[in-house]
């Protein structure tokens, strides 16, 4: 008997009329699984609903506005439109890199963010652990008011009451500082101090209603952990340390990550109303150049290169600082 015409071996046999019924069972797994996701999103198409502005809001003003990114590679005009307008490459890329304030607009923009994330981070926490151990009463709600209140200032009005407090001949911290005998200071025309004053009225706006998130995480500890803390005579600083600080350590990881990646994108309105031609020197960002080229000198294809290189880096440090935090402590944004 020839090999073709040998029976075939019991194994392969075997295989060879199971696996038709694996495939079989394979799809009408896929098929059961297909129906039941149907049938979920059919019995809660209610909260589809109201997921559904959310979505709609984020392609409408995020997703179909990035069919301009292509500008950047282009030296757009716009009675050419974007399409017609000619294709230059990395042209405007390659005139940023090598510009004189290239460096400059970086050390700014990032000595202005990492400032503001070494004093701007810790003091939500602070301030929320502190709050968390006071007790309630008229003293804790009205230290929590106090605090809040200035988120809702709008950023002018916010900008315009720095201008005026720091004031040489009419603001209070100058007036303040003479009667201790001190020379008044020009605070917004130094560029020394322009960092300083942008980092703490910015501390000073968004502290209080920082905290509400960590407040939130720290009504998560159940009390029993410090009852038995207690009874095991933990103090009260132990007792934070040991309980209160780890519950919120998922948050504070969460929040820090997303402050890395805006730490290149900065709103620029409030440097905007702060700046002038004497603090010029350190108060020159990205988002204020971008402005300035974009909007004021109609460089619409330089402006857009600079920025979408803003949003490559901000994404880069997004990603990088993610997947560090999900290697290092299992928690992370995806």
């Amino acid at each position: 008997m020839s090999p073709a015409n040998s029976p075939l071996p019991k194994e392969d046999s075997y295989v060879q009329h199971t696996q038709p019924i694996r495939n079989q069972d394979s799809v009408k797994k896929k098929k059961t699984r297909k129906k039941g996701k149907n049938r979920k999103i059919l019995q809660n198409w209610q909260l589809y609903i109201f997921v559904l502005p959310a979505f709609l809001y984020f392609i409408i003003f995020h997703y179909v506005p990035m069919y301009g990114v292509q500008i950047a590679f282009k030296d757009f005009i716009p009675t050419l439109g974007i399409w017609g307008s000619e294709w230059v490459g990395l042209e405007h890329f390659t005139r940023f890199f090598e510009s004189y304030y290239f460096w400059d607009l970086i050390k700014n923009t990032l000595g202005i963010s990492i400032y503001e994330l070494i004093v701007g981070f810790p003091l939500p926490i602070i301030l929320a652990l502190a709050l968390n151990e006071a007790k309630d009463g008229l003293y804790k709600r009205t230290v929590q008011t106090v605090t809040y209140a200035p988120h809702f200032i709008s950023v002018v009005v916010m900008a315009g009451m720095v201008i005026a407090f720091l004031s040489p001949a009419t603001g209070i911290i100058n007036h303040g500082m003479q009667l201790l005998g001190l020379e008044p200071v020009a605070f917004l025309s130094e560029p020394e101090w322009f960092k300083t004053v942008y980092v703490f009225s910015g501390v000073w706006q968004s502290t209080g209603w920082g905290t509400i998130i960590y407040l939130a995480a720290l009504s998560g500890v159940d009390p029993q952990h410090h009852e038995a803390a207690i009874v095991d005579g933990a103090s009260r600083l132990q007792r934070i340390w040991h309980i209160n600080i780890p519950a919120i350590v998922p948050t504070m990881i969460i929040l820090l990550i997303m402050n890395m990646g805006n730490i290149m994108a900065m709103g620029f309105e409030k440097i905007l109303l702060l700046q002038n031609p004497l603090n010029l020197e350190s108060s020159n960002v990205i988002a204020t150049f971008v402005y300035q080229a974009g909007l004021l000198d109609a460089q619409y294809s330089f402006a857009a290169a600079v920025g979408l290189f803003n949003a490559v880096i901000n994404a880069i440090l997004l990603i990088t600082v993610n997947h560090i935090a999900r290697k290092t402590s299992e928690t992370s944004l995806w």
